[in-house]
């Protein structure tokens, strides 16, 4: 059994504290076989009866990544119109995605129809199937963080559009849309803080008791 020691648990908490989403990438190319064990250590992550829904598909022609850039400004677009004045204005000033600068692009996806885990734990929340898939981008984006890539969850998106566009099953549904690359800086503070959007919430360091 490995020995988990304080260095360790203070390092680890590092690596939280630095996850950030990324909108700012470099272009350089990220290295093959970086990608490729975080995708290995994805696929660590735990699932609801041992399904192991996630489906992941890295998007380099450059059709389908100029088509889901489109899906983003037109999604884009009509979220700034759900605001007004200065909120709208602020809106509008933000950068949301780093489609256009990431080297790589990774949809990931939840098979709903998938055969493995036989159904079990799913019959009264068939929802811990993408939860699942949550909890593999998760561990993706620690992995990515710990060799010094950064990660970006864009999800100003039309799901249907991004289907589409990557010609996977219908049965299949969009939980993330990833950019991947090196950061073009470096903070602990989340961008949307930083650039006045939202402040940290109170309401979420909250514990209940019952």
């Amino acid at each position: 059994m490995p020995h988990f020691d304080d260095g360790f648990r203070r390092t680890l908490a590092d690596l939280f504290a630095w996850r950030r989403d990324v909108r700012r990438f470099r272009t350089d190319p990220v290295p093959e076989e970086a990608f490729l064990a975080c995708l290995d250590l994805a696929r660590l992550s735990p699932s609801v009866g041992n399904s192991q829904p996630w489906r992941f598909v890295r998007v380099s022609d450059p059709a389908r990544r100029a088509a889901i850039v489109g899906s983003f400004e037109r999604c884009n677009d009509a979220a700034a119109e759900r605001y007004a004045d200065e909120r709208a204005a602020l809106y509008r000033s933000l950068k949301l995605a780093g489609l256009r600068e990431a080297p790589v692009h990774l949809a990931v996806f939840c098979d709903e129809t998938t055969e493995a885990g036989l159904g079990l734990g799913r019959a009264t929340m068939p929802e811990m199937l993408r939860y699942s898939v949550v909890g593999a981008v998760q561990t993706f984006w620690l992995a990515a963080r710990a060799r010094g890539l950064g990660v970006g969850w864009v999800s100003i998106l039309d799901p249907c559009d991004v289907t589409a566009s990557l010609d996977v099953p219908a049965s299949w549904r969009l939980v993330a849309y990833l950019c991947v690359g090196y950061p073009q800086e470096e903070h602990l503070d989340p961008e949307l803080v930083r650039h006045g959007w939202q402040e940290a919430d109170p309401a979420a360091a909250a514990l209940l008791e019952r």
